[in-house]
């Protein structure tokens, strides 16, 4: 008898939930409607960021939110996961003809820097480092070891920072916060998107070794430089520069691609050491990229797992808010169908289901798949509430009302956004420096990665959350090799995530595991392009001993 109640209750709930849903069906285009009503005028209250909607915002911003479903067949190289960060390679080396997007400034861009000459923009770059000024501190100071210090590195990509930007603004607590932008142009209309903040304390540092003040002499490319694809013995035999310091793959070095190295490298240990407001600072710094967006919640997630690092003592290094959703197609995620070793098998099935019935009714009746997937997703959202846990897809981000974490050894494809790391871990890092400078790999991350297995005494330990705080929405960069890259799908799928995972965000708590690795860590052979004496030098030599 009980087991009939509670089956008949269940039974009746459904039905309750079905039949509001049914109703409410037919107000779905009015509330979207409703929405972009919204959108294009916000509330009072909302914070205002000046300068941050423009052309480019508004177009990603523009597109409408998809279903997950494509009648476009994807690029099998869609559903492939890069080594690294480095994106397409030939011969173990980054495709020099693959484009990056929004990687170049616009005409308006050039215009503007060809009228400073690299004398002015080398005296900028001097004052500002030197001046050290912190924007709004008189609002939101002072620096206590309770502030978060956010580092973002930045190079030209300004379409996607005013994202990040736009999310930290929504962040609750982020006037609590310092953020420090590190960048390697100088450029004024990056510059004024900066200023242009008004919701927290806000230093810019320049990286002064760019390959926009250095084009003709190392650490950018001369003509005495050997070609990237000479022989060694063609090499000497030219007499040029760097002939006897070829790579791991016997390739020389390309200037474009060493940079981020070195930058991510002297960011570092310019905010550890030389920052004259942070020389007693003992709190936490985030590192993230320009291609980076936030969650509203993620400084509250980030405090929730230094309480529980403290209790882990010694045994977690760093704390991570993001990782990759590399496992998901973003044009046809309803061709997903890779094992999860978290969904069982037959929700699995059922998701999958799900999907290709409303991919089929897409392709009779395009008009109404929207609301199909609208009410789908409602379904699927009540019952994981039953469930406690939220699978947003097989295989993605896990979201539940008692967040979960876990401990494991820290891996530089997996862990390396969205980092938050105290002076105590940099020590162990800045310890191996020479291991670091000297490692034949271009990625900072890689390089991380031989020092924690090669170097420490006590491999790199990281707590990561199992639902993301932290995404990458430059999909359509050097990370990625697809020729038909859409980076607004990609803003449109971070969106609906949060969205969709709404509920769950601000948890009361964490509920931190330790994973097991199946197999042993072993770091893969070297990307290169890292093999020239002068990198190893110019990267020893910028390290500061604190």
């Amino acid at each position: 008898m009980r087991i009939r109640k509670l089956s008949c209750l269940k039974f009746t709930i459904l039905t309750g939930f079905a039949i509001f849903i049914v109703i409410n069906i037919k107000s779905v285009g009015e509330d979207e409607q409703n929405l972009q009503a919204e959108e294009e005028h916000p509330e009072n209250g909302k914070r205002n960021i000046a300068n941050l909607r423009t052309k480019d915002t508004d177009i990603l911003e523009s597109v409408p939110v998809q279903s997950s479903q494509s009648k476009e067949k994807p690029d099998p190289a869609e559903s492939e996961a890069a080594d690294s960060l480095a994106g397409e390679r030939i011969n173990e080396l980054p495709n020099p003809l693959s484009s990056r997007e929004d990687s170049q400034v616009n005409q308006s861009q050039d215009k503007q820097k060809s009228q400073l000459s690299l004398k002015d923009i080398l005296e900028k770059l001097k004052e500002a480092n030197k001046a050290q000024i912190i924007h709004n501190e008189s609002l939101f100071g002072p620096i206590t070891n309770d502030t978060i210090v956010i580092v973002v590195q930045v190079h030209d990509r300004i379409k996607y920072l005013r994202h990040l930007i736009k999310s930290l603004s929504l962040a609750a607590g982020i006037d609590q916060t310092l953020l420090i932008f590190s960048h390697d142009v100088w450029d004024e209309e990056l510059n004024e998107l900066v200023r242009s903040i008004d919701f927290s304390q806000t230093l810019q540092i320049f990286y002064p070794f760019s390959l926009q003040t250095h084009k003709h002499s190392f650490p950018g490319e001369s003509e005495s430089d050997c070609p990237r694809d000479a022989h060694k013995e063609k090499a000497l035999s030219l007499s040029c520069t760097n002939a006897a310091w070829p790579d791991l793959h016997g390739h020389y070095r390309e200037a474009q691609f060493t940079q981020t190295k070195h930058h991510w490298w002297w960011k570092a240990n310019q905010v550890f050491h030389n920052l004259q407001a942070l020389k007693d600072f003992q709190g936490y710094f985030l590192f993230l990229e320009e291609d980076h967006y936030a969650s509203e919640d993620f400084l509250h997630v980030l405090k929730l797992m230094i309480n529980e690092k403290n209790n882990f003592g010694s045994q977690v290094d760093i704390l991570c808010l993001g990782t990759y959703l590399r496992k998901f197609n973003f044009r046809a995620n309803s061709k997903q169908t890779r094992g999860d070793p978290i969904m069982p098998s037959r929700e699995r099935q059922r998701h999958e289901r799900r999907l290709n019935a409303i991919q089929d009714v897409e392709k009779s009746s395009p008009g109404i798949s929207r609301q199909l997937l609208w009410v789908s997703e409602i379904l699927s959202s009540v019952l994981n509430v039953f469930n406690k846990d939220l699978y947003l897809w097989p295989g993605g981000p896990r979201y539940s009302k008692r967040q979960k974490a876990e401990v494991s050894e820290w891996i530089s494809s997996k862990h390396n956004m969205g980092m938050a790391f105290t002076r105590t871990e940099w020590n162990k890092m800045v310890a191996c420096s020479s291991s670091f400078c000297k490692y034949d790999d271009y990625n900072w991350d890689w390089s991380l990665q031989h020092v924690s297995l090669n170097c420490m005494k006590e491999k790199l330990q990281v707590m990561m959350m199992k639902g993301p705080r932290v995404f990458h929405i430059g999909e359509c960069g050097v990370h990625h090799k697809k020729s038909d890259c859409d980076s607004n799908l990609v803003m449109d799928k971070v969106k609906n995530i949060l969205k969709t995972a709404n509920t769950f965000l601000f948890p009361a708590k964490l509920s931190v595991g330790r994973m097991g690795l199946k197999k042993k860590v072993k770091l893969k052979k070297g990307n290169g392009g890292w093999g020239d004496k002068r990198d190893h030098d110019m990267c020893r030599n910028m390290t500061s001993v604190g």
